[in-house]
C-alpha cells in the first residue's frame, strides 16, 4: 500500500498545532475549495501530511496522519465537502518557513508555492523528504 503526502493549512488563531495536541485527534472540515475537497478525498487512513501554520508564521510546523478518511464535512449541511480526521505525529526539529520553500530551487514545483491559496496541497515524495531533511538542519 503506497503511502501519500500532503500540506494542510491552518491559521493557528482559528486551529494551530497546540489545539491539535491538545486534542489528540481533530477533524479537517471547512475546506471550500474543489481542489483541496479533492486532496481530502484521495486521503487514506495512514497517510501523512505537513501541518502549516497560515497567515501567521507561515511555516510547516509539525506531521499528522490520516486517522480517519472518506467523511462527509460536518459543518456542510448539504453534504458535498469533505473531511478528514488527523492526529498529531511529531513537531518538527525547527519549522520550515514559506520564505525558506520559495527560496529554494528544489522546492520549485511544490503546490504550496504554485497554488498557494489552496489550503490542502499535494507533497510529492521527494518533497517530502527534502522537506524532513531542511527540517534537521540548522535555520
Amino acid at each position: 500500500m503506497t503511502k501519500n503526502y500532503w500540506l494542510m493549512k491552518s491559521e493557528p488563531n482559528a486551529y494551530s498545532w497546540d489545539d491539535l495536541l491538545k486534542e489528540g485527534e481533530g477533524t479537517w472540515d471547512g475546506v471550500r475549495n474543489h481542489r483541496a475537497k479533492n486532496n481530502l478525498a484521495a486521503m487514506k487512513v495512514g497517510d501523512e501530511a505537513f501541518f502549516y501554520h497560515s497567515n501567521v508564521g507561515k511555516e510547516i510546523v509539525g506531521i499528522v496522519t490520516i486517522s480517519a478518511d472518506n467523511m462527509t464535512d460536518p459543518t456542510d449541511p448539504e453534504g458535498k465537502w469533505a473531511a478528514v480526521k488527523v492526529r498529531p505525529v511529531r513537531k518538527l526539529a525547527r519549522p520550515v518557513t514559506l520564505k525558506e520553500i520559495r527560496a529554494d530551487p528544489n522546492l520549485a514545483g511544490i503546490e504550496l508555492v504554485k497554488m498557494s491559496r489552496l489550503s490542502v496541497a499535494e507533497i510529492t515524495p521527494r518533497e517530502w523528504d527534502y522537506i524532513l531533511a531542511l527540517s534537521q538542519e540548522p535555520a
